[in-house]
């Protein structure tokens, strides 16, 4: 499936045939919690035929901090709260996702969690894109495990169509 020009160490970069959007039917819009661009996003992706799933976004930007908040109120460390019934029905609800989805889509700004998700996405073979919606202030180099790069979303959704 990788098709993309290995680097100077040899590793195969992370680009994938040209010819891969007309295979994705559902994709995985990944993102921050505190991105309100997320539910339009997915509702674009969706108008253009392709089921985008994004609920969990549902819960709100403030989830992460309430569950800290929760987890600690019960006398629960980090560790504590990662193992506990209720952050596992969480994790197994988006990896049940990511797995069934043909590719996802970083929308940006993507937190840690949002570049696990990509990362753990291209790992399994997977298109993984990321869509900025301007060139970022900050360059970083390691976007190229991305299978694409896009600037802008309209970008994203002609590639889509191609």
């Amino acid at each position: 499936m990788l098709s993309g020009p290995k680097g100077p160490s040899g590793v195969q970069r992370g680009t994938i045939n040209a010819d891969i959007s007309p295979q994705i039917k559902s994709i995985y819009v990944i993102g921050s919690l505190r991105n309100p661009e997320i539910p339009q996003f997915a509702n674009e992706i969706q108008a253009l035929g392709i089921e985008a799933f994004s609920d969990w976004f549902s819960p709100g930007e403030a989830a992460d901090e309430k569950w800290r908040d929760y987890s600690k109120a019960r006398g629960l460390t980090y560790k504590q709260a990662l193992e506990s019934y209720g952050a596992r029905q969480i994790f197994e609800f988006d990896l049940r996702h990511l797995n069934r989805c043909d590719a996802v889509v970083m929308l940006m700004p993507g937190g840690k969690s949002a570049h696990l998700e990509l990362g753990y996405t291209i790992g399994r073979g997977k298109p993984g894109f990321i869509v900025f919606n301007e060139e970022p202030e900050r360059y970083e180099v390691m976007v190229q495990f991305a299978t694409k790069v896009f600037f802008s979303r309209e970008e994203f959704f002609e590639y889509l169509k191609s």
